[in-house]
């Protein structure tokens, strides 16, 4: 019997839709849809971009709307367009002074349309895909250049704070504030004041209500506490003045030199552009260490990034709003508050929108004076001690001081080509400062090169080469990291000549090994940490079997395992004599003099896997590590049966004086899976006696208590759970050695888990949570060092 399905009558003016047989359903229209995450990040974005961008617009001395469109615009477009997910863009203070300095020779109108101009420029560099290119210029110009506008910034908004008119330039503030300060006025003095206390100590509120506290942003309360504190006490002074949106001026056609004009553009481009990729690496850096973004956040692509950019310039200039660039502060705190897309930065723009259409009578509300605090404060903050102490570690400090001066005292422009000119300047003096000695020792002559050998320092080198006498022994060593062709090609030439006159030349590098060796040198050239099995150097070297005894499919790799690897042993040693040992020999004959001195005890387990070395970048003498199956650490007393461990323990504590205990489980331990598979009774193996050492992780697992988390998530499988567990277990077992509680009750020593994953090579830190034992990215102990570029407000 077949069933009868109503049907309905064709409708001729309808096309026919045609299902091909057995294919998927369409796919249902997506609709768009916010995380909750997305949704909170975007608040907390906004509550700090509305005060902020009100006060660049008050430094520059643009209307104040402006800094709101800018705002919006860098929210809705970029954040649409941009190739940063989680970058913030919208009015930065590093842009302060360039704008500042447009209004004050073109006028705003103008000064919009050369906004329009730089957004263009950016779209073709965007499109001509030169985005790393801007990522060439050094950071000490870069950081020399916001330190400068930061000092511009905090000078001109101090007159501002003291209830006055900044002047033009930062000479003419600088001789104008004695004046100012004698003629301060008290109600805008104490409004800054006040703004400035409550900016710097919300922060630091102590308790667990001060860290709930501390989720609303220090800027908001700040210049919130300042306007309601002005509103009740009935002050008269400067507040927010927003005109009506009927009466906002757009962008208008500049008038002026047009060498002049094209300058302007450039400087936009180029400060927008190279903030906004520095800015869009350092978000990178930040996503890196939020474990549950990797898959679902991309790295940033820039040049997509600076068409995004280009395109908001473009609107917001076109609009009557500041130039836009990536924000340090907004971004960050877009990260840190659980953004997890674009969403939150786009949401953020439309929050902007509403409050410009709906909350003028609120923000009209807003004491100048405080926004000129705040500013102020953003711009002491763009003098950042770690850029100084960075430049003073890689010997750019001159470079950074001229640029900050000259940005100061001459312009944005102006400051960035004298410190481009005077970082050229240091890089030829590096090159061409070469050292270059030469003395005789028992009868061998000895020329020394320290430094860069390049083609400024070929005369020096030639006179040095020829007061060698003819048919003698001669041994060059060169120190520097570079020698290029002209170079190469006089220190040849006088080889040849010198050896063709029967003498000698050994020419080696800073470790003695020797700068060329012959192309058919059998010698290996395998990397160092090369695995046995992946070493093929000289696998052509082995005579092979015949053709006709060729291995059948998938027995070579069987016969290669089950081959002897006496060999391999031997062929690694002779490659760390040949080429390692040369590297380490002057550290290795130190630690001989001194004797070890490691500050750390780390216990790991006896899996090959684990090279200590590799995954903690640690040298010889850094650490004192004791392997053995599990990385167990039996209990003290009569009991345990083993006292190796033991004694390593109260050796290192003790004697060696270690200010730190690592325990490190891995993932896959064959120790734990063999605890998880025994069962009572049965022969009393050796391995089985010292498993029982064990015995207590597998209790602590059953118990019903908090269990171990790796990086928010639960483990894998049970054996990961057992690996974390055990972990967490044998630190207790350490705590109970006298040596080690003596130590922890001096506060001389630390503890402390760790746990790799193998197939990963992750390494996750043990840190406390509430009770819980929680794993944690080690990318989460260094966020603080990866969020520096991100820690200047600019």
């Amino acid at each position: 019997m077949s069933a009868c399905v109503p049907t309905r009558a064709a409708d001729p003016t309808r096309p026919a839709q045609i299902h091909q047989p057995h294919s998927p359903p369409p796919t249902p229209p997506r609709r768009f849809r916010v995380a909750g995450a997305d949704l909170s990040a975007s608040i907390a974005v906004f509550l700090i971009a509305l005060p902020l961008s009100l006060g660049i617009a008050l430094a520059t001395g643009a209307p104040l709307q402006a800094g709101l469109v800018a705002a919006a615009a860098g929210g809705l477009v970029v954040g649409r367009l941009g190739g940063s997910p989680l970058q913030v863009s919208g009015p930065a203070a590093g842009l302060t002074l360039v704008t500042a300095e447009l209004i004050q020779h073109y006028g705003w109108r103008a000064t919009c349309a050369i906004t329009v101009l730089a957004g263009i420029t950016q779209l073709g560099l965007g499109c001509l895909r030169v985005a790393r290119t801007a990522l060439a210029v050094s950071p000490a110009i870069v950081h020399g250049m916001l330190a400068g506008i930061g000092v511009t910034i905090a000078v001109a908004q101090l007159h501002i704070v003291l209830g006055g008119i900044p002047q033009s330039s930062v000479l003419d503030n600088l001789v104008g504030l004695p004046d100012q300060v004698a003629r301060m006025h008290s109600a805008a003095m104490s409004m800054s004041v006040l703004t400035l206390v409550l900016l710097f100590a919300w922060p630091r509120l102590p308790g667990r209500t001060g860290r709930m506290l501390r989720k609303v942003p220090a800027a908001l309360i700040a210049v919130a506490g300042a306007t309601l504190t002005a509103s009740a006490a009935g002050l008269t002074l400067p507040r927010v003045e927003l005109p009506s949106w009927r009466s906002h001026a757009l962008a208008g056609l500049p008038e002026g030199p047009v060498l002049g004009i094209v300058a302007a553009v450039l400087t936009v481009t180029l400060v927008c552009s190279v903030q906004s990729l520095l800015g869009a690496v350092a978000v990178d850096k930040l996503v890196s260490g939020r474990p549950e973004l990797q898959g679902r956040v991309g790295r940033s692509r820039l040049d997509r990034e600076l068409l995004g950019q280009g395109a908001a310039n473009v609107v917001s200039g076109a609009l009557g709003g500041l130039p836009i660039a990536g924000v340090a502060v907004r971004s960050s705190a877009n990260v840190q508050a659980g953004a997890v897309s674009r969403n939150s930065t786009i949401l953020h723009g439309v929050f902007v929108v509403i409050a410009a259409l709906l909350m003028v009578p609120i923000l009209e509300l807003i004491p100048l004076a405080s926004l000129a605090a705040l500013v102020m404060a953003v711009g002491i903050q763009m003098v950042s001690l770690h850029h100084i102490r960075t430049v003073t570690r890689h010997r750019e400090v001159l470079v950074y001081a001229v640029t900050t001066f000259g940005v100061v005292f001459l312009g944005v422009l102006e400051g960035v080509a004298l410190g481009v000119s005077v970082a050229v300047g240091v890089a030829l003096h590096r090159l061409g400062r070469t050292r270059i000695t030469h003395e005789e020792r028992e009868g061998v002559h000895h020329v020394h090169v320290r430094g860069q050998l390049t083609f400024l320092a070929v005369p020096r080198l030639s006179r040095t080469l020829h007061l060698v006498p003819r048919g003698t022994d001669v041994v060059v060593r060169l120190d520097g990291s570079f020698m290029d062709h002209a170079a190469y090609e006089s220190l040849q030439d006088w080889q040849s000549t010198h050896v063709a006159q029967g003498g000698t030349v050994d020419l080696g590098g800073r470790t003695g090994t020797r700068i060329a060796e012959p192309a058919d040198s059998g010698h290996c050239r395998c990397r160092p940490w090369t695995p046995w099995r992946n070493h093929q150097c000289d696998a052509a070297a082995e005579p092979g079997p015949p053709p006709s005894e060729a291995r059948p499919d998938g027995q070579e790799d069987e016969l290669d395992e089950a081959r002897p690897s006496g060999h391999q042993l031997a062929r690694g040693i002779s490659a760390f004599q040949r080429n390692t040992a040369p590297l380490v020999r002057d550290e290795l004959a130190r630690l001989a003099r001194e004797g070890q001195r490691p500050s750390q005890l780390f216990l790991t387990c006896a899996d090959s896997r684990l090279v200590t070395s590799m995954i903690t970048s640690s040298g010889p003498g850094d650490l004192f590590v004791v392997r053995n199956v599990g990385n167990l650490v039996p209990p003290p007393g009569k009991e345990s049966g083993d006292d190796s461990v033991a004694a390593a323990i109260e050796y290192a504590v003790d004697v060696l004086k270690v200010r730190s205990i690592t325990v490190c489980g891995h993932s896959g331990c064959g120790a734990m899976q063999a605890l998880l598979a025994s069962e009572p009774g049965g022969a009393l193996t050796p391995l089985k006696r010292w498993l029982r050492h064990g015995r207590p992780s597998l209790d602590r697992m059953a118990d019903g208590g908090p269990r171990a988390r790796i990086a928010g998530r639960a483990p894998a499988d049970t054996v990961e759970q057992l690996c974390l567990t055990n972990v967490v277990q044998q630190l207790e077992h350490l705590r109970a050695h006298e040596s080690v509680a003596r130590a922890l009750r001096e506060g001389v020593l630390e503890l402390q888990g760790m746990y790799f994953h193998v197939g990963e090579a992750q390494a996750y830190l043990l840190a406390g949570d509430d009770g819980a034992e929680l794993f944690d990215h080690v990318g989460a102990f260094d966020r603080a060092g990866a969020a520096e570029e991100l820690r200047h407000p600019v």
